[in-house]
């Protein structure tokens, strides 16, 4: 509390402590009032904020006309844009106003909003816009089919520019069953409904049997002939696989592929071999074979749907070392050239690559190595998992680099005098700090390297941690590693470190991936604090280091870093001391990576890259990269990460201690 009463105080200049107080609570009780949508008593606030010219009013105006934006008047938001011209709340607004022109069909006061919105970065207005597009009598249908496609969540904007375009004959059946595939093989059936609308009442209906009910689907509808009911049993078919993949599978090989199409195959094996490879199964490199054999035979064609390709290579990875590698290289030549640019497989295919080369002779050999190397220099050094490995492979040592000369006192007076910085410090400050995080991001438009380090060193002066590594993270030829791996609370780190035999640069690396050093960080999902606890883990912990438990522990710096480091050490020694198993058993619970370990021995970075939670699978690598960082940090000298991923990771002997079964 002293330190958000400071920054108030400096941020609202001469005010009396009496006056900030007062004007910040205006500002909680808007928040306050826009949360229980009480128009009356945010209009009362925004009548006291103005009139009191607090840094913040602006907000407050904006919390207001969006409650009741459905009855507003564009004559109301051009006053407000006059007002705030040039703020984050001016474009937020125009945000907001833009979707409501849209779903009134406003479309002359759409067209003239639009050209002004900075951000441009909303989907569902993006979807409006190709829909005004179409109406101006514009060809958009490869631009609105591929911002269809690639939706995530049904909205209205995108939702009536199909409408609009299947009505005009633009958009085809065909594009709808593309849609409702992608979406059920991206895991997301309530997005493939909607677009099944299109189709009319009757086929929905059955869609909405075969997507709810897939078993029960697949088994009734054997009999049944025609594109649409073999559309509706390859999308029962990929629901299925996602629940039981050998079910699946054996469906496809006695009876459905003798009934579907040979792009509809592809796509239902597709599925089948993904949830394979997600569930870590032998046979998924033999089911990535049939999508082949299928897609070959497609007169059609096949787009493979999102990730399959990633999932072909991560299962190759998990195959026996005689056939590991070709296939590899096989799954990834098949992805898209920005897949391929992605340092994960430009990584694995320079591996790939140099394993190939040993058993190749003369030129073909000095080639494949050549490659091999050319990729790995291309990430090499880069501060992340696989540029870290990359230069590894290459005998180089990680060189870390030199800190930027020191900011000015005038770049350092520019960042602190920004207004839209300026109110994000004392919005985050005063625990608005979903609001915080949007005005210092849009402040940081435009902003170059040393723009950039200074907004990042206010940051860091004032403890707000993870605008201090965001920002910093953004800058591109000068690279302050300070600023980027900071170790706030490190007399406290080091010294629990230190007393339980963790080494502090995992503990760092840890916490700044789980909350950014934000002490009172809450996930959606109910962890809180410093080391992100779950109350229940929390409660487990104290009790097996003999401390009393209470929630308030949660967000208490030391209780949290003790809970915490704690937790993290039983974790680890479970895992005979593997800071890759310990770090995806921390965030995904120590009874997933027991599973995950099970068939055959692997080397740790395959492993890691065939963990099937994308959240964990990244979590692990990031953990184990900003380890490396901070040891480097405190220690003087980069290590390696090879070696702190470990060696060989397979099954276990069912030797584990009941301690260690028991962990939460």
């Amino acid at each position: 509390m002293l330190r958000a009463l400071t920054v108030t105080l400096g941020l609202l200049g001469a005010c009396p402590p009496s006056t900030a107080q007062t004007g910040m609570a205006t500002i909680l009780d808007a928040r306050e009032a826009l949360r229980v949508k009480d128009r009356s008593a945010l209009l009362a606030a925004r009548t006291a904020a103005v009139a009191s010219q607090h840094p913040l009013a602006l907000w407050v105006e904006y919390w207001e006309l969006t409650n009741r934006l459905d009855s507003a008047q564009q004559e109301e938001l051009d006053a407000f844009y006059a007002r705030w011209r040039g703020t984050y709340v001016e474009d937020r607004l125009r945000n907001d106003w833009l979707l409501e022109l849209g779903r009134r069909g406003d479309w002359g006061n759409f067209k003239v909003d639009f050209p002004r919105f900075v951000m441009n970065d909303d989907r569902e207005v993006s979807c409006y816009v190709l829909l005004v597009a179409h109406m101006d009598g514009r060809d958009v249908v490869e631009a609105a089919r591929e911002a269809w496609w690639s939706q995530r969540v049904p909205d209205k904007g995108c939702a009536s520019l199909a409408q609009t375009l299947y009505d005009a004959k633009l958009f085809t059946a065909a594009d709808v069953w593309h849609k409702a595939r992608s979406a059920v093989a991206a895991s997301r059936p309530l997005t493939a409904k909607p677009a099944l609308d299109l189709l009319g009442r009757g086929t929905a209906i059955l869609a909405t049997q075969a997507l709810d009910n897939p078993a029960r689907f697949v088994k009734q509808r054997g009999g049944y002939r025609g594109r649409t009911n073999a559309e509706l049993a390859t999308l029962a078919l990929m629901r299925l696989a996602a629940n039981d993949f050998e079910a699946t599978a054996a469906h496809l090989v006695k009876r459905w592929e003798r009934r579907l199409p040979n792009d509809l195959l592809a796509w239902a094996w597709a599925a089948t071999a993904k949830h394979a490879a997600l569930k870590h199964a032998s046979q998924a490199p033999e089911y990535f074979l049939r999508v082949e054999q299928w897609a070959r035979k497609s007169q059609a064609g096949f787009d493979w749907p999102h990730d399959m390709l990633a999932w072909q290579a991560r299962a190759a990875l998990r195959s026996p070392p005689a056939h590991r590698w070709s296939k590899v290289i096989l799954a990834i030549a098949a992805m898209s050239p920005d897949e391929q640019s992605d340092p994960t497989w430009v990584y694995w295919q320079a591996r790939a690559l140099d394993a190939l080369s040993k058993h190749l002779a003369g030129d073909n050999d000095q080639a494949q190595r050549a490659r091999s190397q050319q990729l790995l220099a291309s990430i090499a050094g880069q501060l992340h998992f696989y540029g870290m490995l990359a230069a590894e492979e290459l005998g180089r040592p990680v060189s870390l680099p030199a800190r930027p000369s020191a900011l000015s006192g005038q770049e350092r007076k520019a960042a602190a005098g920004h207004p839209g910085l300026q109110r994000a410090l004392l919005l985050i400050d005063s625990g608005l700090r979903s609001e915080g995080v949007r005005e210092w991001n849009f402040s940081l438009r435009g902003m170059g390297d040393r723009e950039l380090l200074a907004a990042a060193q206010l940051a860091c002066e004032r403890a707000v941690w993870d605008r201090c590594i965001s920002t910093s993270e953004r800058t591109r030829a000068e690279i302050d590693l300070q600023q980027r791996f900071p170790m706030p609370f490190r007399n406290q780190v080091l010294a629990r470190a230190r007393d339980i035999d963790l080494d502090p640069a995992y503990v760092y690396g840890l916490i700044r991936q789980e909350s950014r050093f934000i002490l009172d960080a809450r996930s959606s999902a109910g962890a809180s604090g410093l080391m992100q606890l779950m109350p229940a883990t929390a409660k487990w912990t104290a009790k097996k280091l003999g401390l009393e438990f209470a929630p308030t522990l949660l967000t208490d710096q030391i209780a949290n870093l003790t809970l915490g480091t704690g937790y993290l050490k039983l974790v680890l020694d479970a895992f005979s001391g593997s800071q890759t198993m310990a770090a995806a058993g921390y965030n995904a619970g120590p009874n997933r990576p027991r599973r995950w370990r099970q068939g055959p021995t692997l080397e740790a970075a395959i492993w890691a890259e065939n963990i099937p939670f994308s959240e964990t699978r990244e979590y692990v690598k990031k953990v184990l990269a900003n380890a490396t960082v901070y040891a480097a940090l405190l220690n003087g000298s980069v290590p390696s990460l090879k070696e702190r991923l470990g060696g060989m990771i397979g099954p276990r002997e069912d030797n584990e201690t009941a301690e260690a079964k028991a962990l939460p």
